[in-house]
């Protein structure tokens, strides 16, 4: 019996040690392994507050610069520049996580999207978006400060509030 608790508990301890995963089917995207083990350099999103569980949610990794956050994917890829991206189907319930492995420690810029009608281009009037700060977007283009994640070794675990178009306050969290 003794030895039952113990590995209980062992196992128990074992899942406070990792990141904490959303509880309907784990860590999503391709860099999964890398959350969920613990071993990184990686970023673990949790997402909040998704308008509807239709199209495709994406992560994307830019260099922590003005000049370079939100370029286009191709122009930093030519440039030999830091560009990640991941993108997973919405699930049809439960909590979202998703990871993203980075190049190696240091600062980055990342933003989440929530491409509702599963198109590579963002539509203004039914995506959402989000940033680490979790401040109000409004309707300006938003301030690299608030995309900026410093990643270590391990695993950087971060809760993004979706925001969507709202009226003319524009881009703001549902609640």
């Amino acid at each position: 019996m003794k030895t039952i608790l113990n590995l209980a508990m062992g196992v128990c301890g074992a899942m406070l040690a990792l990141p904490s995963v959303a509880q309907a089917g784990g860590i999503m995207g391709t860099d999964a392994a890398h959350c969920s083990s613990g071993k990184g350099p990686a970023i673990q999103v949790n997402v909040l507050d998704l308008k509807d569980r239709r199209g495709q949610l994406k992560l994307e990794l830019y260099p922590a610069n003005d000049a370079d956050f939100m370029r286009s994917d191709t122009e930093l890829l030519a440039e030999g520049k830091v560009f990640r991206r991941v993108t997973v189907d919405a699930p049809v319930a439960g909590q979202v996580a998703m990871c993203i492995r980075v190049p190696h420690p240091g600062r980055y810029a990342l933003l989440f999207l929530h491409s509702r009608r599963a198109q590579d281009k963002f539509d203004f009037w039914q995506d959402g978006v989000g940033l680490r700060s979790n401040t109000r977007i409004g309707r300006a283009r938003p301030p690299l400060a608030n995309a900026t994640v410093e990643v270590g070794n391990g695993v950087s675990v971060l809760d993004i509030e979706t925001q969507y178009l709202r009226g003319l306050r524009g881009f703001s969290p549902l609640r």
